[in-house]
């Protein structure tokens, strides 16, 4: 009896360990992707990191500059920017490995939702980050250079502004993806367009909450992200009347 359920337990484990090997295999994939687009990135990591820094240099009163208080922050700073860029631009290869790891143990009418939504999810997580780039930015440092003592000079730590700049970047990113939660949880079932429709007061209260914890302190920093939270969350309601639907009983039966 010993040496059937020592010879059965190895076959009952397979399908976990296949698993365990796949889950690998993407991972490695996606390592190694953002490894290439790191290397092809690190010898302009200068570059990357003057453009980033162009909102703030372009406001900086004459005759001052970014500086660094750290020895190693000269190579550091852009070297964790050209790190993290590499996170982003990977992104799209990284959840396709996730997608062809979980897809196959969707059915039809979810995968057919889910494809949709990763690539939004996608395009929203950019469009916040440029949002922010290009919109936010000249605004907070246009005030914060402007409302400093007359005798103070403004010179940044190039390592506290980029810590500031990504922490940002990963408010909008993933404030911007409110739309697709939204509409997951409603095509979950976990809440219907009228139950949040019904409690928009207490949204807009708690965007302006999230605002003010994730932004710095001043109105119109947290005013630029929590109006669009609360537009985008009117999206998600837009998109959960258009798009959700209970799943037909051909679905069911094709499923099956």
């Amino acid at each position: 009896m010993t040496k059937l359920n020592e010879s059965e337990s190895p076959a009952e484990e397979q399908p976990l360990i296949s698993h365990l090997v796949e889950l690998r295999q993407r991972l490695i994939w996606a390592l190694l992707i953002v490894m290439l687009v790191f290397l092809s990135l690190f010898y302009f990591a200068n570059d990357l990191y003057s453009y980033l820094s162009e909102p703030l240099t372009a406001l900086l009163p004459p005759g001052t500059s970014m500086i660094a208080t750290d020895v190693t922050s000269p190579f550091f700073a852009p070297f964790k920017l050209t790190l993290v860029l590499s996170i982003f631009a990977a992104m799209p290869f990284i959840l396709h490995q996730i997608w062809g790891f979980i897809a196959p143990g969707l059915y039809n009418h979810e995968r057919r939702i889910a494809i949709p939504l990763l690539i939004s999810s996608i395009a929203l997580f950019y469009s916040g980050i440029a949002f922010a780039y290009f919109v936010v930015f000249p605004l907070i440092f246009g005030f914060f250079t402007s409302v400093g003592p007359e005798n103070v000079a403004v010179m940044t730590d190039i390592s506290s502004y980029l810590n500031f700049v990504l922490k940002l970047f990963f408010a909008f990113g993933i404030v911007f993806e409110i739309p697709i939660a939204t509409l997951l949880i409603i095509w979950s079932g976990l809440s219907t367009v009228e139950s949040l429709a019904s409690k928009r007061a207490y949204v807009v209260v708690g965007c302006f909450v999230v605002g003010m914890l994730l932004t710095p302190p001043d109105v119109i920093s947290q005013s630029l992200l929590a109006l669009p939270m609360w537009l985008l969350f009117e999206l998600g309601l837009i998109l959960g009347r258009v798009i959700v639907r209970k799943p037909s009983e051909d679905d069911a039966q094709t499923d099956e």
